[in-house]
């Protein structure tokens, strides 16, 4: 019997089906992979902004991870949005009783496109000292190293000694996104704690508001190309390529009133 790839989405729900479990669970699929979810809340949201959050209950929480990972398992888990303080102790709590997941992706969620906030005060102290350190590797955006590393980030330059200092001394690798900058060319960079080395991943600006969901996407592809084996490095390169070509393919659609979503299946169908 043939085996699948498999990767556990750890995140809140999008019903508009650009963001969070949904966006993951179709990268998955578009890069080779199983996608399993446990649901953190229900998120009333859509391309133009978020109304609500209505949390699951962190047993629950805890109860949907550990019924996927007991049964089905998972090569990789991609973590998102988890808006309080004991939800993150409990999820790393959990997740330490499976230590043969290594490739563990945290996308460090405190903001939505539409700017509305999706994390806790007292949750992003936690957050950094409990399980940051935990994870393989984390994928913020500007505004949210801002908030982890406690001062402005305003140009390119400063892009590599920050990815280094939000490693915490190698504890973690650190994919830097430059999204938020306003030059033309795009360079994300990439800290591997493990080779102790900096990379960095060019990229022309696409001309578009069909953004949401980029953050979600792009780390739920680094998650399912580490299922697969790559490398950390190559695994990040794949996933950088796939999320420009989505943004690239998904600039030709209206849809919704806001920021809508890249194309997650543009290899498909277009």
């Amino acid at each position: 019997m043939k085996h699948y790839k498999r990767v556990l989405t750890i995140a809140g729900s999008d019903p508009s089906g650009g963001a969070g479990i949904q966006a993951d669970l179709k990268t998955f699929s578009a890069c080779g992979c199983f996608g399993a979810s446990a649901i953190v809340a229900v998120v009333d949201e859509n391309t133009v902004g978020v109304t609500g959050v209505h949390a699951v209950p962190v047993s629950f929480v805890t109860g949907q991870i550990k019924s996927v990972l007991d049964d089905i398992g998972a090569d990789a888990i991609k973590i998102g949005m988890l808006f309080s303080s004991e939800l993150i102790r409990a999820v790393k709590a959990t997740l330490a009783g499976y230590p043969t997941i290594g490739n563990i992706v945290l996308d460090p969620v405190m903001v939505a496109t539409s700017g509305d906030v999706l994390l806790q005060e007292d949750a992003i102290e936690t957050l950094i000292s409990e399980l940051v350190p935990f994870v393989r590797i984390i994928t913020p955006n500007i505004p949210e190293a801002e908030i982890l590393c406690g001062h402005p980030i305003n140009s390119q330059q400063e892009l590599d000694a920050c990815a280094k200092e939000l490693s915490f001394g190698r504890k973690v690798s650190v994919l830097l996104k430059a999204g938020h900058l306003k030059d033309a060319e795009l360079t994300d960079v990439l800290y591997n704690a493990e080779t102790d080395e900096i990379l960095s991943f060019r990229s022309q600006r696409i001309a578009t508001n069909n953004t949401h969901g980029t953050g979600c996407t792009l780390s739920s592809a680094i998650a399912a190309f580490l299922a697969h084996g790559n490398s950390l490095n190559v695994s990040v390169r794949k996933a950088t390529t796939y999320i420009h070509d989505a943004i690239a393919a998904g600039s030709a659609y209206q849809i919704g009133h806001g920021n809508g979503p890249v194309h997650h299946f543009f290899q498909f169908w277009g």
